[in-house]
């Protein structure tokens, strides 16, 4: 049968971004819609409910569990006057949960008539966090489902203090986000439970307090004071209170004859009892009349959620139930329920459902009696009703409209006016929702403004320019003095950004705009697809001349710990913004669709940064670097000597040093005394073997520079800076003696206030020079080792033949063969 609401309300979802308040009364294919919506959404959702029963039944999780929710009243960031950007003290999640929040695209809470305002606004400000800090629910689309005629929020009398002073009432249409936002309401009409029009009337007539005085004597008609229904009838009796109906179904079970049957349920994983669907340890007798709490997964359809039966035979393994109306028992087999989480798939970063935890038991349970509470969302043929005692809001309702017709009704107590309770604000509430009802003409406007928008943004580079920007300004505060070259490239990268990508992209928005405003059809429009598709081209291109080399030429080295982790967390978002950007872009190789483009940049957004800024991956050697190879030794050696002193890398040399001596190849110490970054404590215990290092690069590409250096790298204090110790030159025969005296290399190092690389750059020059051995410190399988890897690969970096040896071999190892190599030859 085609339902024009509920027509609505799939188009509402999948073609806008419109919040959806999804009503109606019982039995009127509420949880229906939100099982075909699970099944096939175009859009990215997770669904949440108020209780774990609800939960499971919808299929989700609960709204405290997936946000981390505490049970007290929560007073909304807005009313305490917390900044939406400052928000450290509390919702902090892991990574992957940070993920799904700011991949999905429609959040539905199910039961949201049991949902408090409080706690509605305390998603709001976990969605802020995570996502657009600007828009209520950091602007995801909102589906809630529920009857606010049926069950109301518990809040009790101490919270209700608290919360009383910020909420008009604890509805969740009090919520202050919500109010914020503009959303709709779609009452569904047709009732799917009933089909007596009278009763219907008469149900409507509860739900809304406006029974006469002929509907309750209609409805009094059905009490029976004495009433003992037979047991193969199927009543279940509906009552207020939890206490009431444990006494009801222990007492019947008491008086059965015959032994009990307990059954065990199968536990796994991670299941809290407060999802426990029936007992866990489940006792029977035949006789007991039980209730299916689980639709039958076989094709005959035998039972479904809420039939009534009587168990007709059991033993350890077995358990027989003859459903009511049915001619022959079935055998009941165990029911899985799980407990999920929801997931972002490695592979696919698709939003999936992991699970957590199973329960496995009969899916039964006792029913001579269930708390109306626990009855939400049941249909029952035979009720008795024992509602005299209801104390909130929509309970005598949703008593009452758990049954097929007024002739399975039963009352144990007659009904009056007091115990229909129906909260004057609810009323109001849905009285306004009733005459602001949404239409054809309203959903078209909404669709054509959401394609206009997600279009719109394709073009829009706002983003990646507020990026790019805060990085500019970090290379030129930071960066500039040591990375000249990278200074300049982003001058130049930013001018052509400014006036290649984002103005261009700016008049492609107004021609777009004007385009779809000027087409009734713009969906299928040629000329829109055509726009569409050369500014794809376009702007594909230019980011990859622009953006990509600009991005790229940043993975530099920083000395400091600080800014380089400030850096890497610039860099990864600009990253994070242009890869999506391409993304959306390449989504619409084959036209623009919506949910093409959502879940294009759904995926994207999951997507690791790729940058290595404060990473152990290999940093790209900047173009301000003249001499890549000795820059690549420097730093191996800079490292490994910080990794033996435990000390951080810029202790050992700075950067600024590091280019300084790259660039300007320093021959003698009076030359690298006027390098920036180079002081008198670096030259007495790095010096030589710094020059060491230079000195072969010299021999081995036949480089050279000429001195005086250019101004950016020489020290301004340094010009008459003199070695301390007049003959330098002889410090090499200063460590040959105190070899030649027995002491080790640590031992001279100690002795000498020298650093272990220093004198291992002694011992390296001395081997080359004939006056030491190699095999005095490398043993003989070793040199064998590194003599035929440096064979192999011929004029390569110490640091990468180390790689390539493993980590048994030291620098210093392959330092002692190679200078033994260059003297043999």
């Amino acid at each position: 049968m085609e339902n024009p609401q509920l027509e609505l309300a799939d188009r509402f979802i999948g073609e806008t971004a419109v919040n959806l308040f999804l009503t109606g009364r019982a039995g009127t294919g509420k949880t229906t819609f939100l099982h075909r919506l699970r099944e096939r959404s175009p859009k990215r959702m997770i669904v949440v409910a108020p209780t774990g029963v609800a939960a499971i039944n919808a299929g989700g999780v609960t709204i405290h569990s997936f946000f981390q929710l505490a049970f007290a009243p929560y007073i909304p960031e807005s009313v305490r006057g917390v900044n939406p950007q400052n928000r450290q003290e509390q919702f902090r999640f892991n990574k992957q949960k940070i993920a799904i929040i700011r991949s999905i695209d429609l959040l539905v809470i199910d039961e949201i008539s049991m949902v408090r305002a409080d706690v509605l606004d305390a998603v709001s400000d976990v969605l802020r966090r995570y996502r657009d800090p600007g828009k209520p629910f950091g602007g995801v689309q909102l589906l809630l489902i529920g009857d606010l005629q049926q069950l109301a929020p518990v809040v009790r009398d101490e919270e209700w203090s608290l919360l009383g002073r910020f909420y008009a009432s604890p509805f969740f249409f009090e919520s202050r986000a919500l109010k914020e936002t503009s959303y709709v309401c779609i009452e569904l009409q047709h009732i799917y439970r009933q089909s007596d029009e009278r009763f219907i009337t008469m149900l409507n007539a509860v739900r809304e307090s406006r029974v006469d005085p002929a509907m309750l004597e209609e409805l009094n008609r059905r009490y029976r004071p004495a009433f003992d229904p037979d047991e193969k009838d199927g009543y279940i009796t509906l009552t207020s209170h939890n206490h009431t109906a444990h006494g009801i179904n222990e007492a019947k079970m008491a008086a059965l004859p015959g032994a009990s049957c307990t059954y065990q349920a199968a536990l796994e994983g991670t299941f809290p009892e407060y999802l426990y669907p029936t007992d866990a340890s489940l006792t029977l007798k035949a006789g007991a009349q039980v209730m299916f709490i689980k639709n039958d997964p076989s094709p005959e359809k035998r039972y479904y959620n809420g039939k009534i039966g009587i168990v007709t035979g059991l033993d350890d393994g077995s358990v027989e139930v003859l459903p009511h109306g049915a001619a022959e028992p079935i055998a009941v087999e165990p029911a899985e329920w799980l407990n999920t989480k929801y997931k972002i798939d490695p592979e696919t970063k698709e939003l999936t459902e992991e699970v957590e935890g199973r329960f496995v038991q009969y899916p039964l349970k006792a029913a001579w009696a269930i708390t109306i509470h626990k009855s939400q969302g049941l249909t029952f043929e035979r009720a008795v009703i024992d509602a005299a005692d209801s104390f909130s809001h929509g309970q005598v309702y949703v008593a009452l409209s758990r049954c097929k017709s007024l002739e399975g009704l039963v009352l144990r107590a007659p009904l009056d006016a007091r115990c229909m309770i129906c909260d004057p604000t609810v009323r109001a509430f849905t009285d306004y929702a009733a005459e602001h009802r949404p239409d054809g003409a309203l959903l078209a406007r909404q669709a054509e403004a959401y394609y206009r928008r997600l279009l719109l943004e394709l073009f829009d580079f706002a983003a990646v320019g507020k990026r790019l920007r805060i990085l500019r300004r970090f290379v030129d505060e930071h960066l500039g003095a040591l990375y000249p070259k990278l200074s300049a490239m982003w001058q130049q990268h930013t001018v052509r950004f400014s006036t290649e990508i984002s103005d261009v992209g700016i008049r492609f928005q107004k021609q777009i705009d004007r385009m779809i405003g000027g087409s009734a059809g713009y969906r299928d429009d040629p000329r829109l697809a055509e726009r569409v598709g050369k500014g794809r081209d376009y702007f594909l291109a230019r980011c990859g001349e622009i953006i990509d080399p600009l991005l790229a030429a940043c993975d530099v080295e920083i000395d400091s710990k600080e800014l380089r982790k400030d850096f890497a967390k610039m860099l990864s978002a600009a990253g994070d913004q242009v890869r999506i950007k391409k993304a959306v872009l390449e989504a619409t190789a084959d036209g623009f669709d919506l949910h093409r483009y959502l879940e294009a940049k759904a995926k994207a957004s999951l997507e690791e940064s790729r940058s290595s800024v404060g990473a152990e991956a290999k940093v790209t050697v900047s173009d301000d670097v003249l001499h890549p190879a000795l820059f690549e030794t420097l730093r191996s050696w800079r490292k490994e000597e910080a990794g033996r002193q435990k000390v951080p890398v810029y202790v050992v040399m700075s950067q600024k040093a590091l280019l300084g001596v790259s660039n300007l190849l320093p021959s003698s110490l009076r030359e690298l005394a006027r390098i920036k970054g180079v002081g008198d404590k670096f030259l007495e215990k790095y010096g030589d073997t710094v020059l060491e290092f230079v000195r072969e690069f010299r021999a081995e590409t036949g480089a050279d520079m000429d001195f005086p250096t250019p101004e950016v790298a020489v020290r301004p204090d340094a010009g008459g800076t003199k070695p301390k110790r007049k003959e330098r030159e002889d410090t090499r025969l200063v460590t040959l003696g105190l070899l030649e005296e027995g002491l080790t290399r640590r031992e001279i190092a100690a002795e000498r206030g020298l650093s272990a690389a220093t004198i291992d750059g002694h011992i390296a020059d001395l081997i080359r020079r004939g006056a030491l051995e190699a095999d005095r410190f490398v043993p003989e399988d070793k040199i064998r080792a590194i003599t035929r890897c440096l064979n192999e690969h011929p004029g390569e970096k110490f640091a990468l033949i180390q790689e390539n040896l493993g980590s048994d071999y030291s620098y210093s190892e392959i330092r002692f063969v190679h200078s033994a190599l260059e003297r043999g030859e």
